[in-house]
């Protein structure tokens, strides 16, 4: 042993503060950035929607239209994937996908379709909960995606197996239609995709030459789109049918879903190096894009129907800027706080009626709730 006191005349040394632990970002607190991802994208969404009616007078929105939804729903459904990494069997996380996505489901694919049979001119009648109408169907794909997520957790090579599936569907025209089920497996990729992300892989995004980089990238995106519009069937963005289907060779579908899938990610990456990572003034919106999502459908199917779009003026530049503007304009009014409020009872129903009552979660909660009154007994101990 030897003797660490300072001799006569030193001076002891000061111990070096122990490093402080980089504080870990509260389980209740929300990523601004995701929130804000997740607003910009659904605007996208809203934005395409609106440009269907108008598009086949202009070859520029025409190429806007194929550029948006190159990556729009591709970016949505990235990041329901990534925030579905956590999911498993257990009941409480169960319940919630009963109820958060089953039951929205059911519930505005009825609705839907008693809307489209009072005020559209569709063909189609009556209500069917396996053939989704319209927008459900990302509701009916999301509750199967991630009911799958721990056969994704477990596989060697998920990514890979997915872009496999997905290429056999767009070779398989008879594969039911039952939930939209070609759109499912054609879109299944950028789910897995979205399961096997990391946090660093949003951070390496989000970088300076990135967004230097993805500038570029959009303007060749554009000019490509601009060139091939005329020549493309937009049917293969829809991912709703097999390559026969839509009058190709089979072969193409493979490729198809190959080339698609690359220009999503790209143009997602591109897309979310521009999403601010602060908190802004429509991040709070970012909590309701679902409401947002099912809820600017039926303003979308009614304006159509009842012929808003059949004035002249709306078919020019102008018009369709006003166009883009109402239709961003009434999605971010539906994201608000008021609206989610009173769609609550829907779009998150409680439904404790429904379920047993889990020994496991009582467990939990009581073992949480252990620390916090064992001081109050060490106390009365004393």
């Amino acid at each position: 042993m030897f003797d660490a006191s300072p001799s006569p005349g030193q001076t002891r040394a000061r111990p070096l503060p122990a490093p402080q632990p980089v504080p870990e970002r509260s389980a209740g607190k929300r990523d601004s950035f995701f929130d804000n991802a997740k607003y910009l994208a659904i605007v996208l969404v809203a934005m395409g929607h609106s440009w269907e009616a108008l598009y086949s007078d202009s070859r520029i929105l025409r190429a806007l239209y194929i550029f948006v939804y190159t990556f729009h729903m591709p970016a949505f459904i990235i990041i329901s994937g990534y925030f579905s990494r956590s999911f498993d069997m257990r009941p409480d996380r169960l319940k919630r996908l009963i109820t958060g996505v089953a039951v929205p489901y059911v519930v505005f694919e009825t609705v839907y379709s008693l809307f489209r049979d009072h005020f559209g001119e569709d063909s189609e009648t009556g209500v069917t909960l396996l053939d989704p109408y319209f927008l459900c169907w990302f509701l009916a794909a999301l509750f199967v995606w991630r009911l799958t997520t721990p056969l994704w957790k477990v596989v060697r090579w998920p990514l890979p197996l997915a872009l496999g599936i997905a290429m056999l569907a767009t070779v398989s025209p008879a594969i039911s239609n039952d939930l939209d089920f070609q759109r499912l497996l054609q879109f299944l990729p950028c789910f897995v995709l979205g399961l096997c992300l990391k946090p660093e892989h949003f951070r390496r995004v989000r970088t300076r030459a990135m967004r230097i980089a993805s500038v570029p990238v959009f303007a060749g995106a554009l000019a490509f789109a601009w060139l091939v519009v005329p020549h493309l069937n937009f049917g293969w963005f829809y991912r709703r049918d097999a390559a026969q289907e839509m009058g190709a060779p089979w072969w193409y579908g493979p490729l198809m879903a190959l080339a698609l899938f690359a220009c999503s990610v790209v143009l997602t990456a591109c897309f979310l190096a521009w999403v601010p990572g602060r908190r802004m003034w429509f991040t709070s919106l970012g909590t309701g894009t679902i409401c947002g999502y099912l809820l600017h459908g039926f303003v979308l199917k009614y304006t159509r129907w009842h012929g808003w779009y059949d004035a002249h003026w709306l078919h020019s530049p102008l018009g369709a800027i006003l166009v883009t503007s109402f239709a961003v304009a009434v999605v971010t009014v539906l994201c608000t706080a008021p609206v989610r409020r009173v769609f609550r009872f829907v779009m998150e129903p409680k439904l404790e009626w429904a379920f047993k009552q889990d020994p496991a979660q009582q467990a939990r909660e009581r073992q949480h709730e252990e620390p916090r009154r064992q001081p109050v007994r060490e106390k009365a101990s004393v």
